[in-house]
C-alpha cells in the first residue's frame, strides 16, 4: 500500500509562511521514495506558491483528505483536524501549555495519531529536527539591529524584508561595531545559529577566563555552557549530565558574566527546576552591566528576569527598567533593551523551510518505509488511533483531564 503524504495549509493567525518541504526537497523525497505519494494543499500564505509545487510535478488541491499523513508547521485549528489521520506539527502541548489543551483533547476524540516535531528525537532525547539554527541567526542579527537603532550607530533593515540568509549576511558586512563584550549561552542549534552571525562579523571569540578579567579595544565574545553559568551549592565540581537529570543541587553562577557583558544572547535550553540565570534583584545590582539582551529562548518571567513579555516581528524591541521592574522605551536611560520575539524563524521562511525539509527527509520519511528501524516514529508518537495517550506521554493524563 503506498502512503500518501499531504503538505497542509497553515491556518494559524498571524499567518506562518514556513512549510515542511520546499518544492525542490519534496521532489527529492518523491525520487528517493517511489512508494510514497505527495500532494499539496493549496495555500496563499506559504513562501513557495502553488505554481512552484506544480512545476516540481506535484498535484495541488483544495481538499487533501485522501492523504494518510498530514505535514504542517504550526498548530492546526480544532475545526480543521481530519479524524483518523496521522499529523506532524508543533502542537505546543508537551509542556502542558494551557492554551492548547483543547487541541490535544480534540485529537484524542478524533482518533488522530499525533507526532509533534519536538518529540522527534534520538534515543538520547536530543532533538532531530527543528528551526533552532534560524532562530539563532535571526535573534543575534536582531540584537545588533537594536544596538544600531538605540545608539544611533547604523541602520540594519528587518530580516523579514530581506530575501534570504545571504542578504542578511550582506547587510552585516556594512556595519562597524564598538568595542563591546558579548556573551552567548548554550551549545545547541540555537547557539550555533547565533555563533554563525558573530563569526560572520569576524568578532573575536575568547576564553571565559579572559572574558571575565580583561578589557578589550575591539568587540569580543565568549560562549558559556550550562556548567559555566551554574555551580554546585556545596562547592563540589559540577557534572553536566547530573545537572540535566536533577538541577536542584545547583545555583546560578551568572553574575560574574553579568558584570562584564554589554550584549547577552540567550541561546540556551532552560529545563524545569533549573536555577534562573539572573533574577529581578540581580538586575538591580550596581555591577550588573548588561544593557542589551536577545532572548532567543524566550521563557516569560523565567531564567532571564528582564524578559517580561514576548515581543513581535512587527514590534521587536522594548525596554526593561531594572529599578521599577516595568516596561519602558527601548532607549530609556538605565533600561535593558530587550529583543524577545518568540517566532524568529518566521522572519526567514525560505531558508528555514529548506533547512527543515532536509532534516525531515533524512530522519522521518525513511522511518515509514524501513519499519521504523531507529524507533523514531515510536518515540515521537503522542496519541493512538484508539484515542489514547501513548505510554511515553502518559504524563499528560492530568492535563487533558
Amino acid at each position: 500500500m503506498p502512503i500518501t503524504f499531504a503538505i497542509i495549509k497553515e491556518r494559524k493567525n498571524p499567518p506562518d509562511r514556513r512549510v515542511v518541504f520546499s518544492p525542490l526537497k519534496l521532489k527529492e523525497a518523491a525520487a528517493q521514495f517511489p512508494e510514497a505519494k505527495f500532494i499539496v494543499e493549496s495555500s496563499d500564505v506559504r513562501i513557495f506558491n502553488d505554481e512552484q509545487y506544480r512545476d516540481a510535478g506535484f498535484e495541488v488541491k483544495e481538499d487533501v483528505s485522501e492523504a494518510d499523513v498530514m505535514l504542517g508547521v504550526k498548530e492546526v485549528p480544532v475545526e480543521a483536524l481530519i479524524p483518523n489521520k496521522k499529523y506532524f506539527y508543533f502542537s505546543h502541548t508537551i509542556k502542558k501549555q494551557p492554551y492548547n489543551r483543547k487541541l490535544l483533547v480534540a485529537m484524542l476524540e478524533k482518533n488522530i495519531e499525533m507526532y509533534d516535531h519536538e518529540t522527534i528525537v534520538k534515543q538520547s532525547g536530543a532533538r532531530l529536527i527543528g528551526f533552532g539554527r534560524y532562530a539563532g541567526l535571526v535573534g543575534a542579527y536582531n540584537g545588533f539591529r537594536a544596538l544600531g537603532i538605540r545608539d544611533g550607530l547604523f541602520n540594519l533593515p528587518k530580516v523579514e524584508n530581506l530575501p534570504d540568509l545571504d542578504a542578511v549576511k550582506a547587510q552585516l558586512d556594512k556595519i562597524k561595531l564598538p568595542a563591546i563584550k558579548i556573551l552567548l549561552t548554550g551549545t545547541g542549534k540555537v547557539a550555533k545559529g547565533a555563533k554563525e552571525i558573530l563569526d560572520h562579523l569576524k568578532i573575536k571569540q575568547i576564553s571565559d577566563a579572559l572574558y571575565l578579567t580583561a578589557t578589550f579595544t575591539e568587540p569580543v565574545y565568549c560562549i558559556a555552557d550550562v556548567m559555566e553559568y551554574n555551580k554546585r551549592k556545596d562547592g563540589k565540581v559540577g557534572d553536566k549530565f547530573a545537572f540535566y537529570k536533577d538541577p536542584t543541587p545547583y545555583e546560578s553562577n551568572f553574575m560574574p558574566y553579568a558584570a562584564q557583558t554589554d550584549y547577552f544572547i540567550a541561546g540556551h535550553f532552560y529545563g524545569n527546576n533549573a536555577p534562573y540565570l539572573f533574577t529581578r534583584d540581580n538586575a538591580k545590582q550596581e555591577d550588573f552591566k548588561i544593557n542589551l539582551i536577545a532572548d532567543i529562548s524566550c521563557d516569560i518571567d523565567g531564567p532571564v528576569a528582564a524578559t517580561i513579555k514576548p515581543s513581535t516581528i512587527a514590534d521587536p524591541f522594548y525596554g526593561y527598567d531594572p529599578q521599577t521592574e516595568k516596561e519602558v522605551a527601548m532607549d530609556a536611560k538605565g533600561a535593558i533593551t530587550m529583543m524577545a520575539v518568540d517566532n524568529l524563524p518566521c522572519e526567514l521562511p525560505k531558508d528555514a523551510s529548506e533547512g527543515f525539509g532536509e532534516m525531515f527527509l533524512e530522519n522521518v520519511i525513511p522511518a515509514f518505509f524501513n519499519n521504523d528501524e531507529r524507533g523514531i516514529l515510536k518515540r515521537a508518537k503522542m496519541t493512538t488511533k484508539e484515542g489514547t495517550l501513548t505510554e511515553r506521554f502518559n504524563y499528560l493524563k492530568d492535563y487533558i483531564a
